[in-house]
């Protein structure tokens, strides 16, 4: 793929270990309001998903819509969490030393949240000036808007852009917008990002970094 003009990283998951630790406080959330639900049915239900759509989600699983003021909290304790646990995914800071080509991150999450995982964990300057979030467009992932976003922004063609991503959702949006796609499979099975279109996937970040790197 050295032939990318542009590479765009989803950020959860992806850049930061984030994923298992704030569904974790989802699933807990989730159970504190009567719902029973495992971890992993948590990560199939609502991984990749932008907030909205998670409340629209939770709204069906209750039969009502979840607190006023459930996404404050859920904000509030999942960055309780974030500073005592949040690190880099092992091996990203090879992967993003080593790349040719511009990159930069476009996540479903908000820029609030963004800015503080990659500010915790010190991966911030590496990506200032080139966040983009489901905030930026009207239509978050599965939608292609955000990588389209993403890629007007820096000036780069669709067709020369590569996209890591974690999840069937974020896979589904670069397939839509005609880029490649680099499946993520850390906690996703390998099978459901192929299924939703992945050109290659891989089980690690050195195995991306090849995949970059490949001629």
């Amino acid at each position: 793929m050295h032939d990318a003009a542009l590479v765009i990283f989803d950020c959860d998951g992806v850049l930061v270990d984030s994923e298992r630790i704030s569904n974790n406080v989802l699933r807990d959330m989730l159970v504190e309001m009567g719902i029973a639900i495992s971890f992993d049915d948590t990560v199939q239900r609502f991984m990749g998903s932008s907030m909205p759509v998670c409340l629209q989600r939770i709204a069906q699983l209750r039969g009502r819509p979840p607190p006023a003021d459930f996404m404050r909290q859920f904000a509030l304790r999942t960055k309780v969490a974030f500073t005592s646990s949040l690190t880099v995914v092992p091996g990203v800071i090879e992967v993003l030393s080593s790349l040719a080509m511009p990159f930069c991150v476009a996540s479903n999450g908000n820029h609030a949240k963004v800015n503080f995982t990659l500010g915790h964990t010190g991966l911030l300057p590496r990506f200032a000036g080139r966040i983009f979030t489901a905030e930026d467009v009207v239509h978050p992932k599965p939608a292609p808007d955000l990588f389209l976003h993403a890629a007007r922004s820096l000036n780069a063609e669709a067709a020369q852009v590569v996209v890591v991503e974690d999840t069937p959702t974020g896979i589904a949006a670069a397939k839509a917008a005609g880029m490649r796609a680099i499946g993520f499979a850390a906690m996703t099975p390998a099978a459901m990002l192929r299924e939703a279109g992945a050109d290659v996937v891989a089980a690690n970040m050195p195995e991306v970094r090849h995949m970059l790197a490949a001629r």
